[in-house]
């Protein structure tokens, strides 16, 4: 429940309605209640507010009735500012930075104000009445009226240079990092150190498993098609205990799902008869159009390698790009390189393995962020030898032979990758140069020159 409930929020965090809908909700609020008010100080005059609309009620109604002309004009300007916006961040960046545009929460707020402000004085305005028989101008309102829009010129203000920001390739590439490094610090909390001891990674499972565990399990299928967006493990772990059952999930956040492949498989096999246990499994698996960030790591990551992907195009030919994509990549390795992995089994209070997880390990992450800029990137000389330098960055920080083999792996690639991809001799003896320079690193940090 709490992972659908946390699916739930970040599609109406990445939604452009949401907000805008809930202060709108709020504006007819606030002119109910200072309407009201209104009412009471007319027919108790205790407050002598006729100084706000001088007027009387044909005053009140061509202010309010400008506000409203005005902020409605305003808001056809914000929308076609957001849809350029988009268009050109989609063209630019890539389609799937449009999300993190649709999460910019000043961009909700600035739509927000404006359609609220709207909507407050259209409700105000029906309340003024000049009829000689109950005549009435509610002053606290039409003053409230003139206070929101000086507050959407400041908040239209704000927009125009926060779009201006937003739009420029380093801040993108900075909020993306932001986003990684937070999303690191969530799914992995604990740094190794010597009081934590060795990892506690569950490579060998055909100790924990049951006997003939592979030879007696049976796959059950997906019901339904798309990107898995979230499993919830705590649940799976729970009809596991209930049934009896041994999970293994076949399948990582960001993985596309095909509707009757295979989705987990489950032990006994004799036990997953039931169609029941098919639509109870499924039940705990969140599919849906696009990937999201909520337990898919990897695609934060994709996020930055399709900006550098796209500046490494032969169209745009932009590595400067390209290399502020990687330092960041590069940071981001730095941090993870120290954190401990969290287990993939899941036991129950008898410790008994219960749940399979999908296994998350450092050396894919690693292929996920070097791959495709290395693949890119080899005919490029300042990319292939910033790639080698960013590996040696990280190496000190690593902490077991694994995590320095895949780095290790990649520097060998990108080295091989020069010598085909890079026509200048010069060029190439640089490259080899950072290359050799990754295994003095690693001599000096580690006293060896390779990965065990």
């Amino acid at each position: 429940m709490k992972t659908k409930l946390v699916n739930l929020y970040q599609k109406i965090r990445s939604s452009y309605w949401f907000l805008p809908s809930v202060m709108a909700g709020m504006a007819g609020v606030l002119a109910f209640i200072l309407v009201k008010l209104d009412l009471l100080n007319a027919q108790s005059g205790l407050i002598d507010l006729s100084w706000i609309s001088l007027t009387g009620a044909a005053g009140a109604r061509a202010i309010l009735s400008t506000v409203a002309s005005s902020m409605i004009t305003v808001t056809g300007i914000v929308f076609s500012i957001t849809i350029v916006t988009l268009s050109l961040a989609s063209q630019q960046f890539g389609p799937r930075l449009l999300q993190n545009f649709m999460r910019d929460r000043g961009n909700q707020v600035v739509l927000g104000t404006v359609t609220s402000t709207y909507l407050f004085c259209l409700l105000v305005m029906r309340t003024v009445s000049d009829a000689p028989a109950s005549p009435f101008v509610p002053h606290l309102s039409v003053l409230a009226a003139l206070l929101l829009a000086i507050l959407c010129v400041g908040v239209l203000i704000y927009f125009i240079h926060h779009v201006a920001e937003s739009i420029q390739v380093t801040n993108v590439i900075a909020a993306v990092s932001r986003e990684l490094s937070a999303e690191i610090e969530r799914r992995f909390p604990d740094k190794f150190s010597e009081a934590v001891g060795a990892r506690e990674i569950d490579y060998a499972l055909e100790e924990l498993l049951p006997a003939r565990f592979d030879e007696e399990v049976r796959s059950l299928p997906a019901l339904s098609g798309g990107y898995l967006q979230a499993i919830d493990h705590a649940g799976l772990l729970e009809l596991a205990v209930d049934r009896d059952l041994v999970i293994r999930i076949g399948h990582r956040a960001g993985h596309f799902i095909v509707a009757g492949a295979p989705l987990v498989e489950v032990w006994p096999g004799t036990a997953a008869d039931g169609e029941d246990l098919v639509k109870a499994v499924n039940g705990h698996f969140i599919t849906g159009q696009k990937r999201s960030q909520e337990q898919d790591l990897v695609f934060l990551i994709h996020e930055l390698v399709e900006i550098a992907a796209r500046a490494l195009s032969p169209g745009v030919n932009d590595p400067f790009t390209a290399i502020s994509c990687i330092n960041h990549l590069g940071a981001a390795l730095c941090d993870l390189a120290q954190r401990i992995f969290p287990p993939i089994l899941k036991k129950d209070a008898a410790n008994r393995v219960r749940v399979v997880s999908y296994p998350t390990t450092f050396d894919r992450i690693v292929a996920a962020s070097f791959d495709q800029i290395r693949q890119y990137g080899r005919t490029n000389a300042a990319v292939s030898i910033r790639l080698l330098q960013t590996i040696r960055l990280i190496l000190p920080f690593t902490c077991y032979p694994e995590q320095r083999n895949a780095l290790l792996h990649q520097a060998a690639m990108i080295e091989r990758g020069s010598r085909d991809g890079l026509p200048e001799e010069s060029d190439r003896r640089d490259v080899h140069a950072k290359y050799l320079a990754v295994f003095e690193t690693m001599e000096t940090c580690f006293g060896l020159t390779g990965g065990d």
